[in-house]
């Protein structure tokens, strides 16, 4: 099942002075590698960034690994590395995307 939403989801940091990611989130197998190379990119173990997040290390394994977490946790956790969730128009998926995604599905 492909799973496309009506909405996007993007990463982006509080500051603008920080560059600011431009990747649309569509499914929750998207939103894991975001969180774990700005997580990496921050120099963050996953257990100082559960601390700054105010959540057990179980919730950035989850997370990180594409499993479901509360909308609270999510956000607690991009709240940790400074990172805000922003909703924006997604429009259809380009054919290469839609192409990934059955890619993905067939192995």
């Amino acid at each position: 099942m492909l799973g496309f939403v009506s909405h996007n989801l993007q990463i982006r940091p509080y500051s603008t002075k920080m560059s600011v990611m431009a990747d649309k989130i569509r499914i929750l197998s998207d939103l894991a590698p975001q969180v774990k190379t700005q997580r990496e990119s921050a120099g963050l173990s996953k257990t100082e960034l559960a601390q700054r997040a105010g959540k057990v290390r179980e919730v950035i394994y989850r997370l990180e690994s594409g499993e479901d977490v509360t909308v609270s946790s999510l956000l607690a956790v991009l709240g940790g590395m400074g990172l805000a969730l922003q909703i924006v128009k997604a429009g259809l998926p380009t054919m290469q995307e839609v192409a990934a995604r059955f890619a993905e599905d067939e192995e």
